[in-house]
């Protein structure tokens, strides 16, 4: 499944990836499509087969925070809170949901099946009591938990905004910190760690791993240990979300599916930084448990991209000036095209050359009532091979051009032009939006 892997009317962000059985689960927050603000009152998980990523099934509403279609709100202790970027994991034979409640003290719910339905258990307690110490885990709202079980069966929860910390909960009651246990600023606000928010811990090996979201927002860091409570030692960028693209906040996991380790991270849409869509790369862990930057890309759980075979316009991992906006549960379209704009795509593979016959490029587009050119550029935005100029003037249609036969792996890059030519007086209006695109596809 290429990027984004979960359907387009479905907005899931701060994902976290979690393997139970033959099954792995994104746990998330919930967006909603041309919103104005982040998440909403309800948390949903997606699954797939480990053996069929391509397929993923929705399980529904699994927590509520306001009560939806007859359903009771999970947190009665709270009204009108909205639901922030979960965790959940398996402890013993039953399966635990961290919740974020915005603006509120926080809880754990459980279910005896990953995909619940969650019944809450507790709000957050310090030992016994309601009451957390001062400043202590935002006073008991645990922001943005993220939770670690260890191998000795010990569960660690790591989180804060701006200023990190990490607790040691109760295994059989994993809603009470242990008093005693808190650590603050368990990763600093300084450089070269700029701790912000979305604490995500795993253990590989022998090692612990933060992935978390510094100041720079876009980007997907990590931290490691030789212990769950560290010290630990900055490492570097896994992703970022804001490299030639509209960035917004990152958070996101790791997760291992079969031999393949991914990143799952999020992307903005429609011009916000409040609807964003679920995005995974392969990654590589070297020998020495260091993680090398990877790019935001098309692919998804795909190792390539199919080029005789449509591809939606929103696939587009590369996007200067412009945006992939929502129109229906259906339907989106790459808008807000104007001169200089770039729309790319990595990575299709064009296979071995087909001797000598051109292909075809055909482009779905949406006019706007404006006249112009595309240029269609392999595998760099500024200084590519340019394989065809597409020209479109003024109403909705196809448009197609003849180009050479290409083999091999390559990048694809549409490069926006407007056709006409003021004196050199005359200030040309930069903004204005020139074409919409659907979809593409070569034909041999």
């Amino acid at each position: 499944m290429p990027n984004p892997i979960l359907p387009l009317w479905e907005h899931v962000p701060d994902g976290e990836p979690r393997l139970f059985g033959h099954r792995v689960y994104l746990y998330g927050s919930h967006d909603r499509p041309l919103s104005d603000s982040f998440c909403d009152s309800r948390l949903k998980v997606w699954s797939a087969d480990v053996d069929d990523l391509d397929h993923w099934g929705c399980h529904g509403d699994i927590f509520l925070s306001q009560p939806e279609g007859g359903r009771p709100s999970n947190v009665a202790w709270h009204e009108n809170g909205m639901l922030y970027a979960p965790d959940a994991v398996q402890i013993g034979s039953r399966f635990y949901l961290f919740v974020y409640l915005f603006y509120g003290k926080g809880c754990v719910a459980v279910s005896d099946r990953p995909e619940g339905p969650f019944q809450t258990a507790s709000p957050y307690l310090w030992g016994d009591s309601p009451e957390f110490p001062p400043g202590v885990c935002e006073n008991g709202v645990l922001v943005d938990p993220g939770v670690l079980v260890d191998d000795d069966g010990r569960v660690y929860v790591y989180g804060g905004f701006e200023r990190s910390w990490a607790v040691e909960v109760d295994r059989d009651r994993p809603w009470r910190v242990i008093p005693g246990s808190y650590r603050a600023d368990i990763l600093p606000a300084e450089a070269p760690f700029r701790f912000y928010e979305a604490m995500s811990p795993r253990k590989i090996g022998d090692t612990y791993y933060l992935i978390y979201s510094p100041r720079t927002g876009s980007q997907l860091v990590y931290a490691t240990a030789a212990s769950p409570l560290g010290p630990f030692t900055y490492r570097g960028v896994i992703i970022d979300n804001g490299v030639d693209y509209p960035g917004g906040n990152n958070h996101g996991g790791l997760v291992r599916i079969g031999e393949q380790w991914y990143i799952f991270y999020h992307r903005t849409t429609n011009g916000t930084v409040f609807s964003r869509q679920a995005c995974a790369e392969r990654i590589t862990i070297l020998p020495d448990g260091s993680i090398p930057q990877v790019e935001m890309t098309s692919l998804g759980f795909d190792s390539t991209l199919n080029p005789y075979e449509p591809t939606p316009a929103h696939r587009a991992c590369v996007l200067r000036e412009g945006m992939i906006q929502y129109l229906s549960p259906l339907a989106t379209v790459v808008s807000h095209l104007r001169r200089g704009s770039v729309v790319g795509y990595k990575y299709f593979d064009f296979g071995r050359r087909g001797g000598s016959s051109p292909l075809t490029l055909h482009l779905d587009t949406q006019g706007l009532g404006e006249s112009g050119s595309i240029r269609v550029l392999l595998d760099d935005p500024d200084a590519g091979e340019e394989i065809a100029r597409l020209f479109f003037r003024g109403g909705d249609g196809l448009i197609s051009a003849a180009v050479r036969p290409i083999s091999g792996r390559h990048a694809l890059y549409f490069v926006l032009e407007d056709e006409r030519h003021p004196p050199a007086w005359a200030q040309p209006d930069q903004n204005r939006e020139l074409l919409r695109i659907r979809q593409f596809v070569f034909v041999r």
